[in-house]
């Protein structure tokens, strides 16, 4: 059956590392458009993951489009790796180490009693100022970068399950987290928060994302095959697909039209 991403289509594509969401959406957009002929083609992912993150990523073109805001609220899973006694200013890889803390202390029974009973349910937790949370109108990262303050209001969010996949400890500072969590969850965030509850610091060096609503990243393609399919594909003509939409425009106006009038001589 031919492709049509101008009535739309969701593709679910496993974001490879380094390279943002937005740039995913961008040559996604660009081979469509060639292959439609057409100059412009409304194209958006449900929900940003960090250059530095790999998995789940959500791609929605045309009509389509609409359904971002509901896929976006979908519950999303996680698995985070989080090293202790050290912490940066992004809260992740992009920036380099600034600080170091004791560790040495952290047991793997005191890192499961903290998550149960610090990190479970609904939690405060204040974005990182390397985010795209506005402050004063701008993304505070461009802020951020210029070595501005930043100030960002903490947000309440709802963690539905937090556990230890591995640990380290005492050998290493380190530990594999599953997340399951709502939206607005910044793991970067949860990582520093994580460290400063076990008395250390915290940050994150790698993070996954495994499933967004129903979709696992099981049932994600690369970036790179799902171009090459793209790049194969029958479509159908960006003519027809218009034609298509206002027939079903129009019928659908018809009956709201009636049911309208239906009211009005009950």
């Amino acid at each position: 059956m031919p492709l049509n991403p101008i009535a739309g289509e969701i593709f679910c594509i496993d974001k490879p590392l380094e390279m943002t969401s937005f740039m995913a959406v961008k040559r996604v957009r660009s081979l469509l458009c060639r292959r439609l002929g057409v100059k412009r083609l409304h194209v958006g992912h449900a929900g940003t993951l960090d250059p530095l993150a790999t998995g789940v990523l959500l791609i929605c073109t045309g009509r389509k489009t609409k359904l971002i805001e509901q896929l976006q609220g979908g519950v999303k899973e996680y698995t985070a790796w989080i090293r202790l006694g050290e912490t940066t200013p992004s809260f992740d890889m992009e920036t380099a180490v600034d600080a170091h803390y004791p560790w040495q202390h952290i047991t793997r029974e005191l890192v499961e009693r903290v998550l149960r009973e610090q990190f479970t349910g609904a939690i405060e937790q204040v974005p990182p100022a390397f985010s795209a949370c506005k402050v004063d109108g701008k993304p505070a990262y461009k802020l951020a970068r210029k070595g501005r303050d930043v100030e960002i209001r903490a947000k309440t969010l709802v963690i539905d399950e937090i556990e230890v996949l591995e640990c380290g400890l005492p050998a290493e500072p380190l530990l594999t987290v599953r997340v399951q969590c709502s939206k607005g969850t910044y793991i970067r965030a949860l990582a520093r928060d994580i460290g400063v509850a076990l008395g250390s610091g915290a940050h994150l060096y790698g993070l996954r994302r495994t499933r967004v609503g129903d979709i696992g990243v099981e049932q994600c393609e690369q970036l790179d095959a799902l171009l090459d399919h793209l790049a194969n594909e029958d479509y159908v003509p960006p003519e027809q697909a218009l034609a298509e939409l206002l027939e079903q425009e129009r019928i659908a106006n018809r009956q709201r039209a009636a049911e309208l009038n239906a009211r009005r001589n009950q």
